[in-house]
């Protein structure tokens, strides 16, 4: 417990300091947000704000696990430096192809971006790699824990790791949907985060424990200038990279279902586009104000703070339920 507090202040400060470094970078570069004009009117004043930040916890990530990697190397801790470090890289993959579409928008002003058939191809790849080095690279088998009724059930492998790339792809377009206020995917993001980690510690899995904890602190040091009024937005390189890590480590830990419960947010982000989508295509008419939910709160007159606090608070009370029922 103490190596993991040590851990998230470290990757905290490094944050800190990588924002007061990057953001005047970003500013320089114009690297500035682009705001819908069907979005809410007071979204409009946001323009220009720099985006792309996600490189702040990118960088701290790589910067601290392999640090840790080395430290752990020295002092002949093998098998722990063994394992923090593909499961690093795999999940700054993520980020690496939000960057990419982040940077083909923002700074080449290629207003598609990465087209949507690469990005998917892209995180498809990155997420055929992850689940198959799960399953014969660190042998962890396909069964599947089952909160409630608190036991294991075997997922046959032709079954298994459709399912597990499902649940990468689908957590890190929640995360990404839900991105759309000022630290609300941050703040959201890292109370689940937590969670996943603190269920690592209590099941002695060391390893995730690590990355979680630079995870959060990561996400803690962004958060500092995402606040509203953000400094800095996270852009597709933060959400993804952060879909990324709660994925990865819901499926390391062979709890993926509890997403369901603690991660309940993204997931009600992701179904009022859908269901927005479809009412609409069927009827010419809108459900919500504004999909993403969020968005649905502001136009009825929630100030950005007040939906923040709230989802926040939201999840920090489903993940008290999700620890209590796993």
């Amino acid at each position: 417990m103490r190596l993991e507090t040590t851990v998230l202040l470290i990757s905290f400060v490094i944050a800190i300091i990588l924002g007061i470094i990057i953001i005047p970078i970003l500013k320089k570069l114009k690297v500035g947000q682009i705001e819908r004009d069907d979005g809410p009117k007071s979204h409009l004043k946001k323009q220009g704000t720099p985006t792309m930040g996600g490189i702040i916890m990118i960088i701290t990530m790589l910067l601290v696990v392999t640090g840790l990697y080395v430290f752990f190397t020295i002092n002949n801790q093998n098998d722990l430096a063994n394992k923090i470090l593909p499961v690093m890289l795999l999940i700054i993959g993520f980020g690496i192809i939000g960057f990419i579409d982040d940077f083909k928008k923002l700074v080449l002003k290629n207003t598609k971006g990465l087209k949507p058939s690469y990005k998917m191809i892209g995180l498809l790849i990155i997420s055929v790699a992850y689940v198959l080095y799960l399953v014969y690279g660190l042998n962890l088998g396909t069964d599947t824990y089952i909160p409630i009724i608190k036991q294991y059930i075997e997922i046959p492998i032709y079954l298994y790791i459709p399912f597990a790339i499902v649940v990468i792809l689908a957590t890190t377009n929640a995360i990404n949907l839900t991105d759309g206020i000022d630290g609300l995917s941050s703040s959201v993001s890292t109370i689940i985060i937590t969670c996943l980690t603190i269920i690592a510690i209590l099941t002695r899995q060391s390893e995730l424990a690590i990355i979680g904890s630079v995870a959060i602190g990561g996400t803690l040091g962004f958060l500092m200038f995402n606040l509203h009024p953000a400094k800095v937005f996270m852009g597709d390189t933060g959400s993804l990279w952060l879909g990324g890590v709660i994925s990865a480590m819901a499926l390391y830990l062979k709890m993926p279902i509890i997403l369901l419960v603690i991660a309940l947010v993204p997931v009600l982000e992701t179904l009022s586009v859908i269901i927005q989508v479809a009412y609409y295509k069927k009827t010419g008419k809108r459900i919500f104000k504004m999909a993403p939910l969020h968005h649905h709160f502001e136009l009825s007159g929630w100030k950005e703070n007040k939906v923040v606090i709230i989802f926040s608070l939201i999840t920090l009370v489903l993940c008290i339920i999700g620890l209590k029922i796993i």
